[in-house]
């Protein structure tokens, strides 16, 4: 059983669904013990808002309220407590972007005031510029550590049961489902980033770790078995409730595949359109997608202005297919090979990566793309020429998981000077960011996008150089 102190409130959790001539749909989300009273209706300028509970699991009720703000709204009343909410998204605009919030052991453990300081700071520039959307790139939490505890999956993902009795496989559900409410409602509940979460709609695409470290670049026996099907599931339950204020019934609503079979998403603002392809679901260690997230990707179509890619895993970087050959002929670095199988840069996704490197050059043809990154626990940032055809590529990975070395981050730019170029005539460059001399920060950081008199731009905020000079994005 965990040691730590019960959470049994969070909230509220601010959710964007969408933007028309009637304002800012928005969902939010409160998430309490079982054993609590129904929470406070939501008040707004045109309506009272009565909550839904819309699942109950781990001894928590979801409570679920949905409705519009009209520009001129301005915000929600829950209970006593106004919360302020940007809600005219067509002129000046800015979106916060952060990935890697936690780390792969002992997260709970650590210190909130050092875990989240960059929350805190995320928090602080909101209060002086507000935010309209805030999106989260993967690795909302680290759930590595879920499986610890039981028999069925001690070792997971080492080792997998060939054939688990029925009834320890429901209690190693029920003992998932308690493990990932745990650490969703003590991450989702730090007072660092408990504001912004009530005041910021946000959008999440998941990654690994919001499932377990490598899912789809692990050996497909483990990830096909009972036990690795019973991790898949609840997480994908967990990551629709605390990350989307969904269930099952809501993905058709939700995501771009109506079958969920891939959960990514799309979102037109008056002058911008933001998707996120989900790398996760239909992954496997010789595919990144399935086709359900090809069809749906094949599809996009910008209506006008810029558009934005969240890629989990950076799409634009260097030849780590050349280091995979490398450190697959040395027998003590081959445990590293499910790392290097995550990246569209793999021998056994290139093809794929060209794929999707051809989609975005199609999107390009319809104005400025700018693709936003985390996973790496750098920051750093990629050009993909030629100049007329222009692809930025921004990454911002921890939020609040700690930088690896400095020497880890100098050896890799080095090794990025290499160059790449997946696409005849279209070559990527790893480059510094503004301000910057070397090709990746090892520093904790978020990113910062803007559109001021309808040109946009970006700032990285990091933990110890400070926010970076603003670089031009169209």
């Amino acid at each position: 059983m965990s040691s730590h102190q019960t959470i049994d409130r969070i909230g509220p959790i601010l959710y964007f669904r969408g933007y028309d001539d009637d304002g800012m749909r928005l969902a939010v989300m409160i998430v309490q013990s079982q054993d609590l009273p129904a929470p406070a209706q939501i008040s707004t300028a045109s309506a009272q808002v009565f909550p839904a509970c819309i699942q109950t699991v781990s001894g928590l009720n979801f409570w679920r309220y949905d409705f519009v703000l009209a520009v001129e709204e301005g915000g929600y009343r829950l209970g006593d407590d106004w919360h302020a909410v940007v809600t005219d998204l067509s002129g000046d605009l800015r979106l916060g972007f952060v990935s890697c919030n936690g780390e792969e052991n002992g997260d709970l453990d650590r210190e909130s005031d050092e875990r989240n300081v960059m929350w805190s700071r995320l928090a602080r520039d909101h209060a002086e510029a507000p935010f309209a959307l805030l999106l989260q790139g993967g690795d909302q939490v680290y759930a590595d550590e879920a499986t610890k505890d039981h028999p069925l999956s001690e070792d997971w993902p080492e080792h997998a049961p060939d054939d688990p009795d029925p009834g320890a496989l429901a209690d190693l559900r029920r003992h998932l489902q308690d493990r990932f409410a745990e650490r969703y409602m003590r991450v989702l509940s730090a007072s660092a980033c408990a504001g912004i979460f009530a005041t910021v709609p946000t959008l999440c695409i998941w990654d690994d770790h919001d499932i377990c470290d490598g899912w789809g670049s692990l050996p497909r026996e483990l990830t096909e078995s009972q036990v690795g099907q019973a991790v898949f599931s609840v997480a994908r339950q967990m990551y629709l409730l605390f990350q989307h204020g969904g269930t099952e019934a809501d993905i058709p609503d939700l995501f771009w595949d109506p079958t969920g079979q891939n959960l990514g998403w799309q979102y037109q603002l008056p002058g911008l359109t933001i998707f996120a392809p989900d790398l996760r679901s239909e992954r496997g260690r010789n595919n990144v997608m399935g086709p359900a997230g090809w069809k749906a990707v094949e599809a996009l179509q910008p209506k006008d202005g810029h558009t934005i890619m969240v890629s989990s895993v950076p799409l634009l970087g260097p030849r780590l297919s050349l280091l995979e050959s490398v450190m697959m002929a040395i027998p003590r670095m081959q445990h590293y090979e499910d790392d290097l199988r995550d990246q569209w840069q793999s021998h056994a996704h290139r093809a794929e990566w060209r794929r999707m490197l051809t989609e975005v050059l199609r999107l390009r043809d319809s104005g400025p793309v700018t693709v936003v990154s985390g996973e790496i626990h750098l920051a750093t940032r990629a050009e993909m020429a030629p100049s007329d055809l222009l692809v930025n590529q921004l990454v911002a990975s921890g939020i609040s998981h700690r930088a690896p070395p400095r020497a880890y981050a100098r050896a890799l730019g080095l090794f990025a000077g290499l160059g790449e170029a997946p696409l005849p005539g279209h070559p990527i460059r790893i480059k510094p960011l503004p301000g910057q001399k070397h090709r990746y920060i090892a520093e904790r950081n978020f990113l910062t996008l803007q559109r001021r008199s309808g040109r946009w731009s970006a700032q990285w905020s990091l933990e110890d150089s400070g926010v970076t000079p603003a670089l031009p994005l169209d």
